[in-house]
């Protein structure tokens, strides 16, 4: 199924889930098996791997994190070619002095938001998807 494109209507449906726990963003050597198992996503950088795990999971494995993350997923199915979507969700997040750290995945966008801002963040999203309906 081919990802949305249009923006009013990506923007209308946004469609924003809280993923219940915590989630941080790790960095080991290189590469890994560790995600295979555990890890939310990865990417591999020059300076090493970056993880995202839930917190217990980096805690049982005594990685050490300074951000402490809540996960949002925009349900919408966002084309990967989609313009102007994490313009505008950034955009407006950053109106309410919310950091937003983004990765998109085949069919989703996914958010990581400062875990004491989750809520606000929900409710900017909703408001968000709301105006542009």
């Amino acid at each position: 199924m081919t990802g949305e494109t249009s923006l009013s209507t990506l923007l209308a449906t946004l469609s924003p889930h809280l993923n219940p726990g915590e989630f941080v963003f790790c960095s080991v050597a290189g590469p890994t098996v560790l995600h295979e198992d555990v890890a939310v996503g990865s990417f591999r950088e020059a300076e090493g791997t970056t993880l995202i795990l839930p917190r217990a999971e980096a805690d049982r494995f005594n990685l050490a994190y300074d951000y402490v993350a809540a996960w949002i997923t925009l349900q919408v199915h966002s084309s990967l070619a989609a313009v102007g979507l994490t313009a505008a969700f950034a955009t407006a997040l950053a109106r309410e002095g919310i950091s937003c750290n983004v990765i998109a995945g085949y069919h989703h966008d996914h958010l990581f938001v400062a875990q004491a801002d989750a809520e606000r963040a929900m409710a900017t999203l909703q408001r968000l998807a709301a105006e542009s309906r």
